[in-house]
């Protein structure tokens, strides 16, 4: 029999992601501490480094890059005039306008966040960016990604920078991205992964796990839950160098995470960053 502990205790993760990223859409900062303060880089700092170019960054509302990405999924996606783009945990809403401009007016991009601060502030950047753009073509909604509020087959490409790592049911995430793709549509992920499992003095802290880090699991088992779910051609590509400059930058959680390490190790030993594509089969072409 079920006792709940697993509901409960995943509850608790939720919640504790939630407070915390709502602290940082009030203050700003990252989850890694204020931007560009004690150590850390700036965001637009972290931006370049994880691959997004300047006039990808150029022009969008302040505050919308909070320095939260650990790659460039709107890069990787490949995305199109007209298409429709779910964002998952979009945050201030970086990557979601970045989409807006590449799939432009005929296309739509939809961000979901479970966190009512970051909705807000999204919503307000999305002002903003229509104000400068002249584009209306995006929106956000409250919800948890495990649960998505939207609808079936519904979507062309699904993104994701560096959140799913914080959901305590990844398998179910990704049954839910499975869920929401049209036919032949295509998610492009960029997150953390482990090569190796975690000290769990590292997985009992908080702070690593709003940083994307306790909460990650091996690039295996991120493997096998994509496959589970349904999706096809899948690729899966590790990068250390985030990682390895992180660590160089001196940032506050590396440098936590790295004290904690057995000795002659080093952060990058651990985590990576891990870019994922794959698609839904397209059932009309028997593919």
């Amino acid at each position: 029999m079920d006792c709940g502990c697993n509901k409960n205790e995943n509850q608790n993760v939720r919640s504790t992601v939630r407070e915390e990223y709502g602290k940082i859409a009030r203050q700003g900062g990252s989850c890694c501490g204020p931007l560009s303060c004690c150590g850390s880089p700036s965001a637009d700092s972290v931006a370049e480094t994880v691959g997004y170019s300047d006039e990808e960054i150029a022009g969008l509302p302040d505050g919308a890059n909070m320095g939260l990405s650990c790659g460039n999924p709107t890069a990787i996606a490949s995305l199109r005039p007209g298409e429709v783009v779910l964002d998952l945990g979009a945050g201030g809403g970086f990557d979601v306008f970045i989409a807006a401009r590449n799939v432009g007016p005929s296309g739509r991009v939809i961000g979901v966040d479970m966190t009512p601060d970051m909705v807000d502030k999204a919503r307000r950047n999305a002002e903003s960016f229509k104000r400068s753009t002249g584009l209306d073509n995006v929106e956000f909604r409250l919800g948890e990604i495990e649960h998505l509020p939207v609808g079936d087959a519904s979507v062309d490409v699904v993104i994701s920078n560096c959140v799913i790592n914080l959901s305590p049911d990844k398998a179910q995430v990704w049954r839910e991205i499975a869920r929401v793709l049209k036919p032949g549509g295509r998610v492009s992920v960029s997150d953390l992964a482990l090569r190796r499992p975690l000290p769990d003095t590292i997985r009992e802290s908080v702070q690593a796990l709003v940083g994307c880090i306790a909460g990650a699991v091996l690039v295996d088992e991120t493997c096998e839950m994509v496959r589970a779910a349904g999706l096809v051609e899948a690729v899966f590509e590790t990068k250390t160098d985030y990682i390895d400059r992180m660590a160089e930058w001196s940032d506050p959680l590396y440098r936590e995470i790295a004290g904690k390490l057995p000795l002659e190790t080093k952060p990058s030993d651990f985590v990576t960053s891990l870019d994922i594509t794959a698609s839904k089969p397209n059932t009309e072409s028997g593919a």
